[in-house]
């Protein structure tokens, strides 16, 4: 499946992008998503003037407010989940910022042997830590789903045929950005990744939920740095990236030490910066050479780009 990844549309690049899969423009619709807007989610006429007037909103994001009126026991079962989820979080990153605060302290310390060990299982920590709060919560989504079986409830399975109807009949799936939890949630309530057999372009949050490892970030939050955390999964259909998108504005990119710990989290995918004009098509997974990512030395690199 060919997947490209936007950075932020201030100066709108999907145009570009659609282009660049369809030199001749195709005949059939645009599946877009842009429940991540939501309220908004119907302010869509500027993205679809984009693709020729061929966009066909799939309205998650309405479809997901007609379950919770129509399914009142699916509306209560998802708020409870909602609630341990949100402990799970809490105490993920109680546990997260001792963890962390390790990896920063022993930065810090002139470096030796013995400091580059203890660095090295402190970021070992960190990670194992990321990797079974994300099993933890993968594991409390699918007992939910099992339990409460979406695909037997009326409400959801006529909203599932009627998105795999859209997908089956789209030359591209379109997912713009927005709040990623919201776009994470509709998007596996109404199974898209099953009924997905084309390309697919994405920006921001929209590129972050189709990863299978969603990361929240953000270093100039009015009570300083906050540490970058593992949120859930998205789609899956992009594996191995953390995805970054308003990398500048978001991170402290300046500060080496802290995008190494960073990039050595996260090793051995790849952490990609999404900037406004990134464009990066995936090819078996990969990203394109030139793509700016981080190294775990701290530094900003691009991919191909000699040590």
């Amino acid at each position: 499946m060919r997947v490209i990844l936007l950075g932020p549309q201030r100066r709108p690049t999907v145009g570009s992008a659609v282009r660049s899969l369809f030199p001749s423009f195709p005949e059939g619709p645009f599946a877009t998503v842009t429940a991540g807007w939501q309220e908004r989610e119907s302010d869509d006429g500027e993205l679809h003037a984009l693709l020729g007037g061929r966009g066909v909103g799939l309205g998650l994001y309405r479809r997901w407010l007609d379950v919770q009126e129509r399914d009142p026991e699916y509306a209560a079962a998802e708020r409870a989940v909602a609630g341990v989820l949100a402990e799970l979080q809490d105490l993920y990153l109680l546990r997260l910022d001792y963890a962390l605060q390790a990896v920063y302290a022993l930065q810090r310390r002139a470096p030796g042997p013995a400091v580059d060990g203890a660095f090295a299982e402190a970021v070992a920590a960190v990670r194992e830590l990321d990797a079974s709060h994300l099993l933890r919560v993968n594991e409390v989504r699918g007992e939910f789903y099992a339990r409460l079986r979406p695909h037997d409830r009326p409400a959801i399975a006529g909203h599932r045929a009627d998105v795999a109807g859209v997908l089956d009949s789209a030359v591209a799936l379109i997912v713009a950005g927005g709040h990623v939890g919201v776009l994470a949630e509709v998007l596996h309530l109404f199974n898209v990744a099953a009924a997905l057999r084309t390309p697919v372009i994405a920006w921001s949050a929209g590129a972050m939920a189709l990863a299978d490892r969603i990361v929240l970030f953000g270093d100039r939050s009015p009570h300083g740095p906050g540490h970058p955390e593992v949120y859930g999964s998205g789609l899956s259909v992009v594996r191995d990236l953390v995805l970054l998108p308003h990398a500048r504005a978001r991170l402290l990119l300046d500060d080496t030490p802290r995008m190494a710990a960073f990039a050595r989290r996260f090793t051995p995918a790849r952490c990609v910066l999404l900037e406004t004009g990134t464009r990066a098509e995936l090819s078996g997974g990969a990203v394109p050479p030139g793509t700016r990512v981080l190294g775990e030395d701290g530094h900003v690199t691009a991919v191909g780009e000699a040590a």
